[in-house]
């Protein structure tokens, strides 16, 4: 259990601040079971995250019935954890927002059961929320948090795409990852590399221990006249390289090292190229590869050096958690967003969301 954290200075203006709102927020769209409870006045008061990466690494890999079957054991301590933590009751609870998609259909299928019924019996609204919606929002629960618009760089596991955000709901994609997503290529390296699952994270603190530039891989559409991706073709060259010879332990490092900044290059290159093209003075960064500090530091010092200031959430909110569906769903209820049927959408292109007029 993370300490409650106020951030009441980061709700945006349009909400109705005398009107006090308790929206409980149950992330459960692939492998970490999220809840969380946000107030519309006083900001997060409390939230909760369990990860499954302990019960997937022996698979090298999310199993998703196992991935279904954990969240069902998991959603309902973890919001009895984050009530009690918040020092609220159930009674509490102004409306429930909960993941609807995009993601693993039994795995949301847990947090849309748990939802509705919890609303149903309280009788309050229950608001689906776009995954990657909160993502996108998640910045705003930090402080000093980002006005609109923005060009955000989304880049998890599953997406790397580039987004202007005009404001809630107002989202036009920018260039997206034409194959392997950045979190992607990471993992799948790791594996080349001998790391354990989940292998971002481990190649990037293996990374930190070795010299760029020691081996050369290419930075695959770091020259084209689009905001694309293409990340396939660098995870290949890695596999080129620890078949060319026989790898020293300080020989993974550099190899790591040199991955890293080839990704984090070409991320680099595209978000600063996307700023270039719609103006925009503010960039924000959200998704799991987001918490690099490689890419934050690198990134921060070139946009700084061209008069953009960068936006990031905090760490423990980089990758999936409740706190950024509990705050999305908020700026959805003040929009006036009206209760949903039940219901789950694995494939949700997230264009399809309606623009809030505030």
């Amino acid at each position: 259990m993370r300490p409650p954290l106020n951030t009441s200075s980061t709700v945006p203006t349009f909400y109705p601040g005398p009107i006090a709102l308790q929206i409980l927020g149950i992330e459960t769209s692939c492998d970490e079971t999220g809840v969380a409870l946000f107030d519309t006045t006083r900001g997060l008061l409390a939230d909760a995250l369990h990860s499954q990466a302990v019960m997937h690494a022996d698979y090298g890999g999310v199993v998703p019935e196992l991935a279904s079957r954990d969240h069902i054991r998991r959603v309902l301590p973890l919001t009895r954890q984050v009530l009690t933590a918040a020092g609220s009751t159930i009674r509490d609870i102004s409306a429930v927002a909960y993941t609807e998609g995009p993601g693993l259909a039994g795995a949301l299928l847990v947090g849309a059961g748990m939802a509705h019924g919890l609303a149903f019996a309280l009788g309050v609204p229950v608001i689906g929320v776009h995954h990657l919606e909160g993502h996108l929002l998640s910045p705003l629960l930090a402080t000093p948090a980002p006005a609109f618009p923005f060009v955000a760089l989304l880049v998890s596991g599953g997406h790397t795409q580039l987004m202007r955000v005009g404001g809630i709901g107002d989202y036009e994609l920018l260039g997206e990852t034409v194959d392997d997503a950045a979190g992607e290529a990471f993992d799948k390296t790791a594996k080349l590399l001998g790391l354990g699952y989940p292998g971002g994270p481990a190649l990037a603190a293996l990374a930190a221990t070795g010299t760029p530039g020691r081996f050369r891989l290419p930075r695959p559409m770091i020259g084209s006249d689009d905001l694309d991706f293409s990340f396939s073709g660098l995870k290949t060259a890695v596999l080129m390289a620890t078949r060319s010879r026989t790898f020293s332990p300080g020989d993974r490092a550099d190899l790591a090292a040199e991955f890293e900044n080839a990704v984090v290059d070409v991320l680099i290159a595209k978000t600063l190229g996307a700023a270039r093209r719609t103006n925009a003075t503010r960039l924000v960064v959200a998704g799991g590869v987001g918490a690099n500090r490689t890419l934050r530091q690198r990134l921060t010092d070139a946009a700084n050096a061209r008069g953009i200031e960068v936006f990031y959430p905090a760490i423990e909110f980089c990758t999936d958690n409740g706190a950024m569906i509990a705050f999305a769903g908020a700026m959805r209820l003040s929009g006036g967003k009206p209760p949903g049927a039940f219901g789950v959408r694995p494939r949700w292109p997230l264009a399809t969301l309606e623009t809030l007029t505030t």
